[in-house]
């Protein structure tokens, strides 16, 4: 058994709360993505930062395409490991 990690790149706070929320939802996640403000290089405020949402999928269950287009519902992306 692999320890696979998915990494949610979203534009806000708000969006990676709200995916966050929906991840266990949709995808039956029990344990809770970490968050991570991600700040751009050479920027101190909050609003120009991305927020990653970062998955442990020790089963290696979650399909990538399905975490492509779910990221894309908030404008984001899933990180390629």
């Amino acid at each position: 058994m692999s320890d696979v990690r998915h990494v949610l790149v979203l534009p806000d706070r708000d969006a990676a709360e709200e995916a966050a929320e929906a991840l266990g939802e949709r995808f039956g996640i029990d344990e809770e993505p970490q968050l991570v403000r991600d700040a751009l290089a050479g920027e101190d405020d909050a609003e120009d930062a991305q927020w990653l949402l970062v998955l442990h999928d020790e089963t290696g269950r979650l399909d990538p395409a399905e975490l492509d287009a779910f990221a894309e519902e908030w404008d984001g992306w899933r990180e390629e490991p």
